[in-house]
Protein backbone atom coordinates (compact mmCIF):
# COMPACT_ATOMS: atom_id res chain seq x y z
CA UNK A 1 0.00 0.00 0.00
CA UNK A 2 1.21 3.44 -0.93
CA UNK A 3 0.17 6.49 1.10
CA UNK A 4 -1.33 9.32 -0.97
CA UNK A 5 -2.06 12.96 -0.13
CA UNK A 6 -5.65 13.76 0.81
CA UNK A 7 -5.18 17.35 -0.35
CA UNK A 8 -4.99 16.12 -3.96
CA UNK A 9 -8.63 15.05 -3.68
CA UNK A 10 -9.88 18.15 -1.86
CA UNK A 11 -10.04 16.41 1.52
CA UNK A 12 -8.72 17.52 4.91
CA UNK A 13 -5.04 16.75 5.37
CA UNK A 14 -5.77 14.56 8.43
CA UNK A 15 -7.63 12.00 6.30
CA UNK A 16 -5.41 8.94 5.79
CA UNK A 17 -5.57 7.60 2.24
CA UNK A 18 -3.70 4.70 0.68
CA UNK A 19 -3.61 3.36 -2.85
CA UNK A 20 -3.79 -0.41 -3.17
CA UNK A 21 -3.73 -2.27 -6.50
CA UNK A 22 -7.17 -1.42 -7.85
CA UNK A 23 -8.72 0.75 -5.14
CA UNK A 24 -8.18 3.67 -2.80
CA UNK A 25 -8.48 3.02 0.92
CA UNK A 26 -9.62 5.35 3.69
CA UNK A 27 -7.93 4.41 6.97
CA UNK A 28 -9.67 4.99 10.30
CA UNK A 29 -7.54 3.75 13.19
CA UNK A 30 -9.36 4.21 16.48
CA UNK A 31 -11.04 2.16 19.20
CA UNK A 32 -14.52 3.70 19.29
CA UNK A 33 -17.33 2.33 17.14
CA UNK A 34 -17.96 3.73 13.66
CA UNK A 35 -21.54 5.02 13.64
CA UNK A 36 -23.89 6.41 10.98
CA UNK A 37 -22.53 9.95 11.32
CA UNK A 38 -19.10 8.60 10.40
CA UNK A 39 -20.70 6.63 7.55
CA UNK A 40 -22.12 9.80 5.99
CA UNK A 41 -18.72 11.49 6.28
CA UNK A 42 -17.01 8.49 4.63
CA UNK A 43 -19.50 8.49 1.74
CA UNK A 44 -18.92 12.22 1.19
CA UNK A 45 -15.16 11.62 1.14
CA UNK A 46 -15.62 8.77 -1.35
CA UNK A 47 -17.68 11.02 -3.63
CA UNK A 48 -14.95 13.67 -3.58
CA UNK A 49 -12.34 11.04 -4.44
CA UNK A 50 -14.44 9.70 -7.31
CA UNK A 51 -14.93 13.17 -8.82
CA UNK A 52 -11.14 13.47 -9.20
CA UNK A 53 -10.31 9.83 -10.01
CA UNK A 54 -12.83 7.07 -10.65
CA UNK A 55 -11.81 4.24 -8.34
CA UNK A 56 -13.20 1.63 -5.96
CA UNK A 57 -13.20 2.76 -2.32
CA UNK A 58 -12.42 0.58 0.69
CA UNK A 59 -12.62 1.48 4.37
CA UNK A 60 -9.76 0.07 6.44
CA UNK A 61 -10.55 0.19 10.15
CA UNK A 62 -9.64 -1.44 13.43
CA UNK A 63 -12.86 -0.23 15.09
CA UNK A 64 -16.15 -2.11 15.20
CA UNK A 65 -18.70 -0.87 12.65
CA UNK A 66 -22.40 -0.45 13.47
CA UNK A 67 -24.60 -2.89 11.52
CA UNK A 68 -26.75 -0.12 10.01
CA UNK A 69 -23.59 1.70 8.95
CA UNK A 70 -22.27 -1.49 7.32
CA UNK A 71 -25.42 -1.73 5.22
CA UNK A 72 -25.27 1.98 4.37
CA UNK A 73 -21.66 1.73 3.20
CA UNK A 74 -22.42 -1.43 1.22
CA UNK A 75 -25.28 0.34 -0.58
CA UNK A 76 -22.83 3.10 -1.52
CA UNK A 77 -20.28 0.59 -2.89
CA UNK A 78 -17.71 1.03 -0.12
CA UNK A 79 -16.04 -2.17 1.04
CA UNK A 80 -14.96 -2.64 4.67
CA UNK A 81 -11.74 -4.40 5.68
CA UNK A 82 -9.94 -4.73 8.98
CA UNK A 83 -6.43 -3.42 9.54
Amino acid sequence: MEKIAANDFGLHSRVNLVRHYDHIGIIIDRKSRIIMKDGHRIVNQAKKINTIQESNICLYTSAPVCSKTKEFLKKNDIAIASI
